[in-house]
C-alpha cells in the first residue's frame, strides 16, 4: 500500500510538474518533472520487488525468492540517479547561460504547492508506518530507516523526503529567479536538486548492495535471537550463531546448541527437527539450521546494543 499511494502521487505530480515547465520554461521545473517521472517509474519497480520477492521457497530457492527485493530495488535506485540526478545537472548547466524574466510564476508556485501537498502525504504515511516499526523495535526512526531489510520502505521513505526538500529548492530557486533577474538562479536550483537525487540514490544503492552481499544482522537483532534460542527448554547455551538477510524481513538462521539431557542420537536429531521447525514458524525466519556444540566451544553471550 506505501509503494502504491507513493505511485499514484509521483503520477499526478509528474503530469503537473511538466505542465508547468512547458508554461514556465524554468529548469528547476524542468528538474523536478523529471524527478517525479523518475520516481514514479521507481515506483514500478519496487512493485515487481514486492511481488517478486513474496514466491514462497522451492527447490531450486531453497532459502527463497527474497534477495530479489534488494536487486529491483537496486535498479530503482540506479533509475533515481540516472533519469534524475544526471537529467537535472545536465539540464541545470545547460540552463545557466540563459536569460530572461520568469514565465508565468505563478502557475509555477500553484503546480509546487499542489505537489508539495501531495508529496507530503505519501511521506506522512511512510513516516508515521517506520516510526511505528522503529518504536517497536526500540530504534530511532532514522537508523530504523536506514539499516531495515525493507527496502521498498526505505526507498519510498527518502524517495518522498528528497522530493519535499527538491520542492523547496525549486521554489526558492525560481523566487530568486523572479525577484533579482537573474535566470542563473534557476538553473542553480535545477543543479540543486539533481545533487539531492544524487546523494539519495547512492544512499540507497550501498544498502541494497549490502544486502545482496551479506549485511550483518544488528548487534541487537542478534542479541534478540540469542535470548530466543536461550529462551527454548531445550537448549542449554548457544556456541555459534550465523544470521543472514536472504530478504525483506526475511532470515536465514544457523547455529550451534548445545541440548538438555544426554538424549540418544536418534532422540538428539528429532529434537533438533523439531526446534528447528518451532523456530521456523515465526513470520521472520525462512530457513533454520542447528548441529550440536562441542563441549570445549565457549557459549555466546548476548547483549542488546551491543558492538
Amino acid at each position: 500500500m506505501t509503494v502504491i499511494i507513493a505511485f499514484l502521487a509521483n503520477i499526478l505530480v509528474a503530469i503537473a510538474k511538466t505542465v508547468a515547465a512547458i508554461i514556465t520554461s524554468s529548469a528547476s521545473m524542468v528538474a523536478e518533472a523529471a524527478h517525479s517521472w523518475a520516481d514514479a517509474g521507481n515506483e514500478v519497480f519496487l512493485l515487481i520487488a514486492d511481488r517478486r520477492g513474496g514466491k514462497a521457497k522451492d527447490s531450486r530457492h531453497p532459502l527463497g525468492y527474497g534477495r530479489n527485493a534488494f536487486v529491483w530495488s537496486l535498479i530503482a535506485a540506479f533509475g533515481i540517479f540516472t533519469a534524475g540526478s544526471i537529467v537535472s545537472i545536465m539540464h541545470g548547466i545547460q540552463e545557466l547561460s540563459e536569460t530572461g524574466p520568469v514565465e508565468s510564476p505563478l502557475v509555477a508556485y500553484i503546480v509546487l504547492g499542489i505537489s508539495f501537498v501531495l508529496e507530503g502525504a505519501s511521506f506522512t504515511q511512510a513516516m508515521v508506518k517506520s516510526r511505528r516499526l522503529a518504536k517497536e523495535r526500540g530504534s530511532s526512526t532514522w537508523d530504523y530507516v536506514l539499516e531495515t531489510s525493507d527496502t521498498t520502505l526505505r526507498a519510498v521513505f527518502f524517495e518522498d523526503a528528497a522530493a519535499l526538500i527538491g520542492l523547496a529548492l525549486a521554489g526558492g530557486a525560481i523566487f530568486l529567479h523572479q525577484i533579482t533577474g537573474v535566470a542563473a538562479w534557476d538553473a542553480i536550483g535545477s543543479i540543486l536538486v539533481g545533487v539531492l537525487l544524487g546523494v539519495v540514490a547512492i544512499i540507497l544503492i550501498r544498502r541494497n548492495i549490502a544486502f545482496l552481499v551479506g549485511a550483518n544482522a544488528s548487534p541487537t537483532l542478534r542479541a534478540r535471537v540469542g535470548d530466543a534460542l536461550l529462551s527454548l527448554p531445550q537448549i542449554e547455551r548457544v556456541t555459534y550463531l550465523h544470521i543472514e538477510y536472504v530478504g525483506p524481513n526475511r532470515l536465514f538462521l544457523v547455529a550451534e546448541i548445545d541440548l538438555a539431557g544426554d538424549a540418544r542420537e536418534h532422540d538428539v536429531a528429532k529434537q533438533l527437527r523439531d526446534i528447528e521447525q518451532r523456530i521456523e514458524a515465526h513470520e521472520a525466519i525462512e530457513t533454520v539450521v542447528l548441529s550440536l556444540s562441542v563441549d570445549d566451544e565457549t557459549s555466546l553471550e548476548f547483549v542488546e546494543g551491543a558492538d
